[in-house]
């Protein structure tokens, strides 16, 4: 599968499909809906063969209140889920959704977070890999996957991002309707973070659905202002879409941006906590 450095962020579904028997692969299914459709109701539908479902709803989600809709699992329960998806200490990662990689970013960014090298996301994600597709739950063995300690600054905190210093340039990965606050179907308070830029996660693929080309998506951050990634905190509503901004980054050559997972949906549950609504900067 090539060394660590020449995996990922992202493979090809014929990439996929050549090395889906490899023993040190693992595939993930990531899928997840906030429209109330479900996830392991659509694995269960038909899903690539060999692939592990996990939940975005379950363990790899932690149950912090008050830190927003999808707080950061704790290290030793990801490390259990992945063991239990049959991940191993020396394995490579697949993972993917079926919206562009609306949900499948938050468990590349995760893996990583945690400590694994070789993580990547299907470019395209089930549509791009077509056929065939198995309906029978994947049960592999299970792995020995020990996840790291993330490193230090990585993901920001709500009391961090209160202090955050005028010279940090932040981005607001949600639509452009719930980032004006014309609209806030699930958080507290509609509007956006004051002094964030708008950069749509969905602004990042083309219209098939795969990732833009690194010198396209350095230019519409260029635009953004972004050409110091360590003075970047990437957010959404609840720390998942903001993950694809993250991955768009690093395919532009601008890895080391940083997230802020509790987001809007923890940041407007604050009623101190200023918003301002508009196209801000």
């Amino acid at each position: 599968m090539g060394s660590v450095k020449s995996f990922g962020p992202l493979v090809s579904a014929d990439w996929l499909r050549a090395h889906l028997s490899d023993p040190g692969l693992r595939v993930i299914d990531f899928r997840w809906y906030m429209d109330g459709r479900s996830g392991p109701e659509a694995y269960r539908r038909g899903h690539i063969p060999g692939a592990v479902f996990v939940d975005l709803d379950g363990e790899v989600t932690g149950r912090r209140p008050g830190e927003g809709r999808h707080p950061l699992p704790e290290r030793d329960a990801f490390e259990r889920v992945m063991r239990r998806a049959g991940v191993g200490a020396e394995d490579a990662v697949v993972v993917y959704d079926d919206m562009n990689g609306y949900s499948a970013a938050r468990m590349w960014w995760m893996l990583r977070h945690f400590g694994v090298e070789r993580a990547a996301l299907l470019d395209g994600g089930l549509p791009a890999w077509g056929a065939p597709l198995e309906q029978e739950e994947a049960h592999p063995p299970e792995g020995n996957f020990t996840a790291t300690e993330p490193a230090p600054g990585t993901a920001l905190s709500y009391e961090e991002m209160r202090s955050i210093g005028s010279d940090q340039v932040l981005i607001d990965a949600r639509g452009a309707e719930r980032f004006r606050g014309d609209e806030e179907p699930v958080d507290p308070r509609p509007g956006h973070i004051p002094g964030a830029r708008n950069a749509p996660w969905q602004g990042n693929v083309d219209a098939e659905g795969r990732f833009r080309d690194p010198a396209e998506l350095r230019e519409r951050f260029a635009g953004l202002g972004i050409n110091d990634p360590g003075r970047v905190v990437v957010y959404c509503g609840s720390g998942v879409t903001a993950c694809h901004d993250l991955l768009a980054l690093e395919l532009a050559g601008l890895g080391g941006a940083r997230l802020y997972p509790g987001s809007w949906s923890e940041w407007s549950g604050h009623p101190d906590a200023p918003a301002a609504t508009g196209e801000g900067e």
